[in-house]
């Protein structure tokens, strides 16, 4: 989803304004290809350290020492996160902003330091996952745009990078709030292997409330966004595709958490996030044909 998420981005919005992009085709795709590489990276040192809550957990989903030795695992990690950080180094240096390189080491360091250490601390793994998926939306911005800013076309190119921290503020909220449910569907592992997850430390009624807090939130936000700037601007399909799958998924999300007990109930509620996540993400192609359309 990461991959499809940044060439929606690039294809179906930025592509459509009159601006100038920094990167060409085949450097935006590996610009994605690095995005990608670091996020496999981080699945698989996660693996690696997950299989004691996994073989609780996930049973049947562990492949950490089944399907490939830990060593091999170590392995692949690492050739990932070489690769994903080489390119990333190779971007950087083709838009003449070197320094940018730093971003995909910290993207590696964190998802190395969340899966080791960060994800048994309360809160803080949660939010750290949430802001990875956050960067990789802003990322598009910092490469794509920024380096092909000039005084002429600033004031574009800025509501641009607007509307994406308002996609990355979008992903960070939904992700933040899944990754609560997903570590309360995880409470039983977490807490045999010491985990100091936010369900295991205060318990999962009130784990589920702050996930409903924060959804509320989340839907009243969203709900303000539609009518700020959908509504006004009179982008009616938008605000129909916003509403039937966002803001009456994210309803049915809170009240469903109210009697939410068993793994498999959390679960679904996981899952029923990250199809907001995607089809919120999906609405900038909506709005692009919306706005072609009205036009």
């Amino acid at each position: 989803m990461l991959a499809f998420m940044q060439l929606l981005f690039r294809y179906a919005f930025l592509k459509q304004q009159e601006i100038p992009l920094a990167l060409s085709d085949w450097q935006y795709g590996l610009l994605v290809l690095s995005t990608v590489l670091l996020a496999a990276a981080g699945y698989v040192i996660n693996n690696i350290y997950d299989v004691g809550t996994d073989s609780i957990n996930k049973p049947n989903d562990v492949v950490v020492g089944k399907g490939i030795t830990e060593t091999a695992a170590y392995n692949i990690y690492i050739g990932l996160n070489i690769s994903g950080v080489a390119i990333g180094f190779i971007l950087s240096n083709i838009i003449m902003r070197p320094t940018f390189a730093s971003l995909f080491i910290l993207i590696a360091s964190l998802l190395y330091f969340y899966a080791t250490t960060l994800k048994q601390i309360m809160i803080l793994g949660n939010f750290v996952v949430a802001l990875l998926l956050a960067v990789s939306v802003l990322i598009i911005g910092v490469f794509d745009l920024f380096p092909a800013t000039t005084a002429e076309n600033q004031a574009q190119m800025a509501s641009l990078f607007s509307i994406l921290i308002d996609y990355a503020l979008f992903a960070f909220m939904i992700n933040f709030i899944r990754e609560i449910v997903k570590d309360i569907e995880d409470v039983n592992g977490d807490y045999n292997m010491g985990m100091n997850t936010l369900p295991v430390a205060i318990g999962v009624n009130r784990a589920a409330k702050i996930a409903l807090g924060f959804a509320v939130i989340a839907f009243i936000l969203s709900g303000l966004y539609c009518n700020t700037y959908f509504m006004q601007n009179k982008l009616y399909i938008t605000v129909f595709y916003a509403f039937a799958t966002v803001l009456a998924p994210l309803l049915y999300f809170i009240v469903k958490i109210f009697s939410a007990k068993s793994q498999k109930e959390f679960h679904h509620l996981s899952s029923i996030l990250k199809l907001i996540l995607f089809f919120g993400i999906l609405s900038i192609l909506v709005i692009a044909l919306n706005i072609k359309y009205n036009a």
